[in-house]
């Protein structure tokens, strides 16, 4: 929790994000993902200074507890001093502890934010989902929570101006506003109708424009003429020379059958790699996200 320090921002972590996004496909599958196709609402965890701050938070975590479809946890919350938003701790349930840090008994409107993070933790230890080292498991948690639909509430807690700053989570405000394109482009939301911050509403559309710079990367037919033509080229190299195969980093070329090359490229969807043949115009699926994308190798 950034509280009156320095916010990091840009994408530090988008390749750990972008795995992140993969291994929920992975584990959780298409079908489980496309669960989740509404957010949680505004009014769903909405807290003013007026209800009593206990059973507020115990129905802002029931509602959160519902979204992620885990009706077996009962949260039990307790504020602390701490130097963390928020702590879970993880056990076989069927209760689970949660500790908010004190600031939220006077900034009740993050709650939400703080409990759809911790909430997650539990999602994820039920279904048997983490990344090895801290960093790698708190940006996963991130991630999930947004992509899940409850990850809106995070980046809305980011708040910053030339006296004071605040933010939650691991992820910069340009992830989350990445992820939560991702999600955007997929189920058709919007979710900047729901931001209070105005920072978050620039952050959300920095990540946009970043994630849909992944749909208009070669193969993929929506490329740019740029990218065209550096693809036109590397592909130049690696039929000239099948030893050393043409890479720029996203795409990279691998030989095939005797005289033939193939080309290999991340989903923009869930960023697994797909394997196609270099022959023009092709039409691939991913097998994990089900998208069809449109390529010209």
């Amino acid at each position: 929790m950034a509280n009156g320090g320095p916010v990091e921002h840009g994408y530090p972590h988008l390749e750990t994000v972008r795995g992140a996004v993969t291994a929920l496909y992975r584990r959780l599958s298409y079908d489980t993902i496309h669960q989740f196709t509404s957010s949680v609402v505004p009014a769903d965890v909405a807290f003013c200074d007026t209800d009593d701050l206990h059973l507020g938070v115990q129905r802002v975590a029931r509602e959160l507890v519902r979204h992620f479809r885990l009706p077996q946890a009962r949260m039990i919350v307790a504020f602390r001093a701490m130097e963390h938003a928020a702590n879970v701790e993880l056990t076989a349930g069927p209760e689970y502890f949660v500790e908010l840090n004190d600031r939220f008994r006077t900034h009740r409107r993050d709650i939400g934010a703080a409990l759809a993070h911790e909430i997650m933790h539990v999602y994820l230890h039920r279904v048997g989902l983490s990344f090895p080292g801290t960093r790698d498991n708190e940006i996963l948690t991130d991630t999930a929570t947004t992509y899940l639909g409850a990850g809106w509430l995070l980046l809305d807690a980011y708040r910053e101006d030339a006296a004071s700053s605040q933010k939650l989570g691991y992820l910069t405000p340009e992830e989350f506003g990445y992820v939560l394109a991702k999600r955007s482009l997929l189920f058709g939301e919007d979710p900047s109708v729901w931001f209070t911050s105005a920072q978050a509403y620039t952050a959300y559309g920095r990540g946009l424009e970043r994630a849909r710079h992944d749909e208009r990367q070669p193969p993929l037919t929506a490329a740019g003429w740029a990218g065209r033509r550096r693809y036109a080229r590397d592909r130049r190299h690696a039929q000239e020379d099948r030893s050393a195969a043409a890479s720029d980093g996203a795409y990279s070329f691998v030989p095939d059958a005797p005289g033939a090359l193939r080309v290999t490229f991340p989903c923009p969807t869930c960023h697994q790699r797909i394997r196609v043949p270099v022959r023009g115009r092709v039409r691939a699926r991913c097998a994990l996200c089900r998208t069809v994308l449109e390529c010209d190798t």
